[in-house]
């Protein structure tokens, strides 16, 4: 079956397969959930099923083989050398056929193309002619898609003959197109459904099913909760547009508002400038009249001031003699000022500086007090801890030696019991040397 699918035009071109989903592995599925969709079984029993998958494996195969054939075509100098020359042979006369058969489909879509083009302004008769001609070469088509697929297979007979060669095409991967891909994907992918649908006995397929009747149960509830929640999102949202549209219209009502309260303002402010001009002129003429009038009064003040100056000079030279005395005294006052109230800001931040010395040292004993508690509890931890390591080692020094005790208490009763076990075997001095070690062992023993 892959091969007559493929045996048309595997040199150019691979049909598109759209309706298997994506390759998912059903070990990455989690186990407690979809328990019921995994088959209790890892491996194929019987012989019919193996059969069915082995089928499978020698068409996907072959598939990859057919589907590297356009790699071939294309590169012969680099893979002449590797697939021989009968294959090579052979994939050259599959060439020519492929071309040959898409130059016939070429030249007929061609001509139906003119033949609708060209429907109503020809005469009958050469229609009728046409449209014979058409069918004659659509006749022609299947025994050359039967020779093509003859070369496929005959490619494929050269190749699973030269495992060397067919193992050497199969690692070209990169010379398979991305459609030719899609397909090897979705057949590996059907004889993983396949596998799986084999590894499921009848009990589980029910099982997987009652167990898609609850998803699909659980799916409409679901459904019919997520309706509810769209419908009263739905209500929600409507009445949001509502208060909305109210807002709006209230906003609307007060721009309307501040626009006439602008044009209000904007009439008030006018007539304000026009009194205010009035105002202006009035204040100027009068202004005009009080400013001639303080110029004569200034002409009688200069007068006036010219001679209380005159009579005020002797006085101001004794008032500058006693002001210049004061100024002299009140710098000295302010100079002592200033270096008392220097004094006193030094004072005042070394003050503060010792005061935080204060409360730093504070802190410090405190954390000193603390940290001596610590290093006292963790004294005593130590010495209870080395207590406790060493009771630890004399109990296994204790141990070892009553191991090693028993160890040679053992050991002298099994030599004791090899040499009773002798001694009833063996005969004159051979007896007599083998009581004479058994004692000897017996007292070193005895010894220890």
């Amino acid at each position: 079956m892959a091969l007559d699918i493929l045996a048309i035009a595997p040199l150019y071109q691979v049909p598109t397969i759209n309706r298997i989903g994506p390759k998912t592995d059903p070990s990455k599925r989690p186990a407690d959930s979809l328990k019921p969709l995994v088959p209790s079984k890892t491996k194929l029993t019987t012989i019919e099923a193996k059969r069915i998958m082995s089928v499978l494996d020698e068409a996907i195969y072959k598939v990859e083989l057919v589907t590297l054939l356009s790699y071939v075509a294309s590169n012969r100098g680099d893979v002449e050398g590797m697939l021989g020359e009968n294959i090579m042979r052979a994939v050259r006369e599959h060439e020519d056929l492929c071309q040959i058969l898409l130059e016939n489909v070429r030249c007929l879509k061609e001509k139906e193309r003119q033949l609708q083009e060209q429907d109503e302004a020809k005469e009958e008769g050469w229609l009728r002619d046409r449209r014979l001609s058409i069918e004659l070469q659509k006749s022609s088509l299947p025994p050359l898609r039967q020779q093509i697929k003859d070369s496929t297979k005959n490619v494929l007979r050269l190749l699973l003959s030269n495992p060397q060669a067919a193992s050497f095409l199969q690692m070209q991967t990169q010379g398979r197109s991305a459609e030719a891909q899609c397909l090897i994907d979705s057949l590996n992918e059907l004889r993983g459904f396949l596998f799986e649908k084999l590894l499921t006995s009848p009990m589980e397929a029910r099982d997987k099913a009652q167990f898609i009747q609850d998803i699909s149960k659980q799916n409409s509830m679901n459904q019919q909760i997520l309706d509810t929640l769209e419908n009263e999102l739905a209500e929600r949202m409507k009445d949001r547009h509502a208060e909305m549209e109210k807002e709006n219209f209230v906003i609307q009502e007060l721009k309307n508002h501040l626009h006439q309260v602008l044009k209000f303002s904007e009439n008030s402010l006018l007539r304000t400038k026009q009194e205010a001009k009035k105002q202006q002129r009035a204040d100027f003429r009068a202004s005009q009249a009080r400013v001639a009038k303080i110029q004569q009064e200034i002409l009688q003040l200069q007068s006036q001031v010219f001679s209380l100056v005159m009579e005020n000079r002797e006085a101001e030279q004794a008032l500058r003699k006693k002001y210049k005395v004061e100024t002299e005294i009140e710098n000295w006052i302010q100079k002592y000022d200033t270096e008392m109230g220097e004094k006193q800001e030094e004072f005042e931040d070394l003050e503060a500086v010792h005061r935080e010395e204060k409360i730093m040292l504070e802190e410090l004993k405190r954390k000193h007090q603390v940290l001596v508690e610590e290093f006292v509890q963790i004294q005593e931890e130590r010495e209870i801890n080395s207590k406790k390591r060493m009771e630890a080692e004399q109990e296994m020094v204790h141990m070892v030696r009553a191991a090693t005790l028993i160890q040679a208490v053992w050991k002298g009763y099994l030599v004791r019991s090899l040499l009773r076990s002798r001694k009833k075997r063996g005969k004159g001095k051979a007896k007599g040397k083998e009581k004479g070690k058994e004692k000897g062992k017996e007292k070193g023993k005895g010894k220890k």
